[in-house]
């Protein structure tokens, strides 16, 4: 028997003789797949067809199954198939708009499949026939713009989005579609912003609605005009950015709050005994036990949305109560099937209910601090290629929030504290919970928070050289913010320092495996000009002159860093070879820190003689800093306050478009019209049949 065979709806075996017998549906599809024109005998044929359940596997194994000479003895009823689809989505019978829009997808998915090497005319030919294409695309848009804009069912709305999903992604790579080219001419962008827009709506498609334009804004977003990207850009009505941030904010719930849910699981026990073992190793097996599936579509639409709208940004900010979704009831989508952790779209009820009743005991929240707590999990584990984009996505939307005039306004604003309490990786020198009691803070401290975090747990062997570069330069981009604003941020400035240097100790210590990989003089050029904005403009941002004393007294008790890094650099740069001129730049930036080191350490060592102590305590220490300022001399540095801003093109187009790709096909795998799901959408509308 075969394949397709398989695929048939059997009815009943009278013998064993006899063939199976077909559904009805089934032979009409073998009519459709003759060379006859199905109606002519049958004048009823179409109307007929669409008043049957559709038989989606059938149907596209039978697409697949078609050879190229077949291929052209069919395509005027495969053409036909397709325009009687899109009629009758303006049918008023229910029925018949749920299977034309299930056929419609089956078509879509059936050609690609059988037709993957063929190019987009040929595909676009054999579905519709090319010289009818713009009208039939015209009208199949038209007829989805007015079922999503309509007062008709949630259910068909939903079947809509699905279907749209499903041309979407039905190619690995997305702009090699060229279907889409009729979607952007016939845009559906007001209907995904109506939807977002209508707290109700929003509840039952936003998840759908906001992946979806997320996609089409990444259609040839490098070769040509992409009219959701320049609609996307402008957009200023207040609900429909409050709309998108929420389905956001809810998407990232979900996936904190499952996280939790697993991580609370593993407390205690086997868990707790391997994670002292190891200490700050990576634990393989307890870590896999909480690993929860990345969302990296719904990261995608956060991020377009921050780097092409500029309203966005008060979105992050916008307050609210802070929702424990785990005691809300995940409520399943009927037409979603069951999808991995993390993927699935949030509750209903929370989508259904931004609006809480205030309650001055719950900590309030917000977009930017969910997303924070969402990049701390992600960003634990950067092994897997999937993880490693993820946390990648997440800092290229950090540094966009960080260039942003507006988002430093609020990130450093005093009469906004939250307390975030960021997820962090297992180490041997501390416990798990010891971040129980962190202060309310300004949201600048968590972002501080989260790239110390990172800084300190990922020095390894497989070393994430562009998570390194992107955490430094969010840090220096908010510190130039702070020193032209004059802000003195109370922050535990130590601790960043202690992990700067800590870097730049761990990159001397692997130098030759790195160096065969890896440009470590950037990386070491971007830390040392960190310590030189300290040094030069410290006294204008740190938060007390204590501060900028301990800043020195750092530098000075790790001298033998800076001096072994100093000695490395000097090495490299008086050689001739590939790092002989990166080597020189950090030759250069290191001017000052070995003036302060060569200033201050005869000093102390001449105060501990003098006193006779062996060794100094760190106030001693301190005491001689301060009395020895004055005679110490510094070099002014150029463009320490300046730097590159974040553009998309063409540094980071490779990584969108893989990206693009790897969230076309699982949001492919997970756009599901099942057996099931039609059952649900038949039993609702069969009053109407």
């Amino acid at each position: 028997m075969s394949q397709v065979e398989k695929k048939v709806g059997l009815l009943r075996r009278s013998s064993s003789s006899k063939k199976p017998l077909k559904e009805k549906v089934v032979l009409m599809y073998d009519e459709i797949f003759a060379k006859e024109d199905p109606s002519k005998h049958n004048p009823r044929f179409w109307d007929e067809l669409f008043l049957m359940k559709v038989n989606l596997e059938y149907l596209e194994s039978k697409l697949e199954s078609v050879d190229g000479e077949e291929v052209q003895r069919i395509q005027d009823n495969i053409n036909s198939l397709f325009h009687h689809c899109v009629q009758a989505l303006g049918e008023e019978h229910q029925i018949k708009v749920v299977n034309s829009l299930q056929t419609l997808c089956a078509l879509f998915r059936g050609v690609h499949q059988k037709n993957k090497s063929a190019s987009g005319f040929d595909i676009i030919n054999m579905l519709m026939g090319f010289d009818k294409a713009e009208l039939r695309m015209k009208d199949l848009m038209e007829s989805l713009d007015s079922l999503l804009c309509g007062d008709g069912s949630e259910s068909l709305k939903s079947l809509c989005l699905k279907l749209l999903l499903c041309l979407v992604t039905v190619t690995d790579n997305i702009s090699q579609n060229t279907i889409l080219e009729y979607v952007m001419i016939n845009s559906i962008f007001e209907a995904i912003l109506q939807i977002l827009s209508d707290v109700s709506s929003r509840g039952q498609h936003g998840y759908d609605a906001v992946v979806l334009l997320a996609l089409l804004v990444n259609y040839r977003k490098y070769e040509s005009v992409n009219p959701y990207i320049v609609k996307l850009s402008i957009v200023d009505d207040e609900p429909t950015l409050d709309g998108m941030g929420m389905v956001v904010h809810h998407a990232l719930t979900e996936y904190n709050r499952q996280y939790k849910a697993k991580e609370e699981e593993n407390q205690g026990g086997f868990f707790s005994t391997l994670t002292t073992m190891v200490g700050n190793m990576f634990i393989a097996d307890a870590d896999e036990k909480l690993s929860v599936q990345t969302n990296e579509a719904i990261l995608l639409a956060l991020y377009e949305a921050v780097h092409l709208n500029r309203n966005f940004i008060t979105v992050l900010a916008q307050s609210h109560p802070e929702i424990d979704m785990g005691v809300t009831p995940v409520t399943p989508i009927p037409t979603t099937p069951t999808t991995p952790l993390g993927t699935s779209p949030p509750s209903l009820d929370a989508m259904n209910n931004p609006e809480l009743p205030l309650d001055p005991n719950l900590q309030t929240s917000n977009l930017l601090i969910t997303f924070l707590k969402y990049a701390s999990i992600v960003m634990q584990d950067t092994k897997e290629e999937h993880r490693l984009n993820s946390a990648r996505l997440c800092l290229i939307i950090l540094t966009c929030i960080a260039e942003d005039q507006y988002a430093d306004a609020f990130l450093h604003d005093d009469n906004m504290n939250f307390r975030v309490n960021l997820h962090k990786m297992p180490m041997r020198h501390r416990k798990k919970g010891m971040d129980k009691n962190i202060p309310c803070r300004p949201l600048v401290c968590a972002v501080l928070d989260l790239m110390v975090e990172f800084i300190v747990t990922h020095m390894m062997k497989d070393f994430p050289m562009d998570l390194y570069m992107r955490c430094v330069q969010i840090i220096h981009k908010l510190i130039c913010y702070q020193k032209k604003c004059r802000i003195r941020l109370h922050y535990t400035w130590r601790e960043l320092w202690s992990a700067l240097i800590n870097l730049l100790k761990f990159l001397l210590s692997n130098e030759t495996t790195l160096l065969a990989k890896h440009n470590i003089f950037h990386l070491a050029l971007l830390v040392v000009n960190l310590f030189n904005m300290f040094i030069t403009y410290g006294d204008t941002f740190l938060p007390t002159s204590n501060s900028y004393d301990e800043l020195y007294y750092e530098v000075v008790r790790m001298h033998q860093v800076f001096d072994n890094l100093y000695c490395m650099v000097l090495r490299v740069s008086t050689n001739t070879g590939q790092w002989k001129e990166p080597a020189s730049k950090v030759t250069h930036s290191l001017v000052n820190v070995r003036a302060i080191i060569n200033h201050f350490n005869p000093k102390i060592e001449s105060y501990a003689a003098v006193n006779h102590i062996s060794q100094l305590s760190e106030e001693q220490v301190l005491e001689v800093v301060r009395t020895n300022y004055d005679t110490l001399t510094l070099k002014l540095q150029d463009g320490l306050d300046q730097f590159e801003r974040y553009s998309e093109q063409p540094k980071e187009a490779a990584f969108f478009k893989e990206l693009v790709r790897s969230i076309s096909l699982n949001v492919r795998k997970n756009v599901s019209l099942n057996t099931m799901s039609q059952d649900v959408l038949l039993k609702e509308f069969s009053t109407i049949s």
